[in-house]
């Protein structure tokens, strides 16, 4: 079984589309489970997922890390993806991702990302962070993984300590715990669709300005903007 982990805050404009993507997958719903952990929304957000999840509560821990932790402690599966609320999945995307964990030494997973907001500058950013991503994969350097595009076999995420709680860079850094333990792989067939909203409202260069600097640089992180994107 894959168990499908999305965390959520204040998301009823966009978790439904997320949801409808996701049982539309061409795979067996019986084959895997939706698991919400949200964030106390105060909106419609868990009502709406309700529908369409087999499990759907608050999370204990803090931050999206600690979101994306809650879930992966309550599922079933052998596999445990992560994705976002206001991401979009291909049709395909459990397949693909059963087929990539065919190979017992593939310990995690990641893929691409391409705009749902597809103007110019959305995508020309989006292609750079992916060409970034696979050099980066092929080099060895740095493993450039999402949170909305990771996938992970449940054991050895387990063993390695699951999500480490930050403001910035938790999904980056667990792939660095779990190339340790086996492999991690990069799939750029394994797309989905990454809502830029976020980034067009504070400024894309802006947010990965403050980015890079606390994930490298930790310090003062509540003093950026980066960490005040309506989630909690």
């Amino acid at each position: 079984m894959i168990s499908i982990v999305i965390p959520s805050f204040n998301e009823e404009e966009r978790i439904e589309r997320c949801l409808v993507s996701l049982v539309q997958q061409d795979f067996p719903r019986e084959e895997y489970e939706i698991i919400v952990v949200d964030g106390g929304s105060k909106d419609k957000t868990r009502e709406i997922a309700e529908k369409y999840a087999d499990l759907v509560f608050i999370q204990t821990s803090p931050k999206v890390g600690g979101a994306r932790n809650d879930g992966a402690l309550r599922a079933r599966g052998e596999i445990i993806a992560t994705t976002d609320a206001d991401t979009i999945l291909p049709p395909d995307w459990l397949s693909r991702i059963r087929q990539d964990f065919l190979d017992p030494e593939v310990v995690m997973l990641y893929g691409p990302v391409k705009p749902i907001e597809a103007t110019i500058k959305n995508r020309f950013y989006l292609f750079l962070a992916n060409s970034f991503a696979h050099i980066g994969y092929l080099t060895g350097t740095i493993l450039f993984t999402l949170g909305c595009n990771s996938v992970f076999r449940a054991e050895p995420f387990k063993k390695a300590g699951m999500y480490r709680v930050s403001d910035a860079g938790d999904d980056l850094e667990i792939a660095h715990r779990m190339r340790r333990i086996g492999k991690v792989k990069f799939d750029r067939k394994l797309f989905v669709s990454f809502s830029m909203r976020r980034y067009d409202q504070f400024g894309a260069l802006k947010s990965i300005y403050e980015w890079f600097y606390i994930v490298f640089h930790g310090g003062d992180a509540e003093k950026y903007q980066y960490t005040k994107r309506e989630y909690r």
